[in-house]
């Protein structure tokens, strides 16, 4: 096993297949299922936002978003299990990429989404946008490395306009570079923002960074279990970051599992009508 310079064991080759089963098949064994726990989180803030700003169709940009998979979660209303008996089988081994499309196609077809959204996936890699793209699970791509570069022209205008931001597990490697990039994209507009971050990653830097772009950010006191780790190797080298870091595993980490907690950004309003304090009620 490799491991990156977190302590995780790397999983990069998952992400950057042409279709989504290598990913499935890996994490499975680990029990990854924090879109699965996000799910109703996230449905329930765009609820929110559609209600009290007036917007019929939401548009949500979901950073580091690989194959659709939390798309396919709001969208049509598919779980997790579903994926991974989709993609994971073995049956599913000799299928041509064309056909897994096909069916997706089909699934997109013949669900009508529980409600109104416009998803658009921000990721590094082209395979898995690609993907998701031809699946119908994604409106639109945006093919970027927002850490290291200032988004294009065309780029720019893709990002234009989003209403809430979301991620599940990729900040942390995504810092606030990305999503200060993000929010400038759209001019004096504001999105509302929800991340689940690994316990593992301090969220101070992005805090601070949203503050000064006029955000106010809470923490839901609830943990969210993300996946087991790998192997005593792996968990290892991640409480010994984490014990650097000053965040105690015990009762969490410690048991055999990495946690993410659900930060949730909304700029603030002394009216009080984007408090995100309102999400914890």
């Amino acid at each position: 096993m490799r491991f990156d310079v977190t302590g995780k064991v790397s999983l990069d080759h998952i992400y950057d297949q042409p279709d989504p089963r290598t990913y499935f098949r890996v994490l499975r064994p680990l029990g990854y299922g924090v879109p699965q726990q996000a799910k109703p989180y996230f449905a329930k803030i765009i609820t929110e936002y559609r209600e009290s700003q007036h917007v019929a169709v939401p548009k949500v940009l979901d950073i580091g978003c690989s194959y659709g998979i939390n798309a396919a979660l709001l969208k049509y209303d598919a779980t997790m299990d579903e994926l991974y008996a989709r993609y994971g089988d073995e049956e599913r081994a000799g299928e041509s990429r064309e056909a897994l499309l096909a069916r997706d196609r089909g699934l997109a077809r013949s669900r009508q989404p529980p409600q109104a959204i416009r998803f658009v996936g921000l990721d590094t890699s082209g395979s898995a946008l690609s993907y998701a793209l031809e699946a119908g699970f994604l409106d639109d791509v945006v093919h970027a490395d927002l850490e290291e570069h200032e988004p294009t022209p065309r780029q720019h205008a893709q990002l234009s306009g989003t209403d809430l931001v979301i991620s599940t597990g990729c900040v942390g490697y995504v810092t606030e570079r990305t999503l200060t990039r993000v929010v400038r994209a759209q001019g004096i507009r504001r999105p509302w923002m929800a991340h689940f971050v690994l316990r593992m990653f301090p969220f101070d830097s992005v805090e601070r960074a949203l503050a000064s772009l006029g955000y106010r950010t809470v923490r839901v006191d609830e943990v969210f279990r993300q996946r087991r780790f790998a192997s005593p190797q792996e968990q290892a080298l991640v409480l010994d970051s984490m014990s650097a870091a000053g965040v105690d595993p015990r009762g969490l980490e410690a048991e055999g599992w990495l946690y993410a907690q659900l930060y949730l950004s909304r700029p603030y309003d002394i009216t009080g009508t984007n408090d995100p304090n309102r999400e914890q009620s």
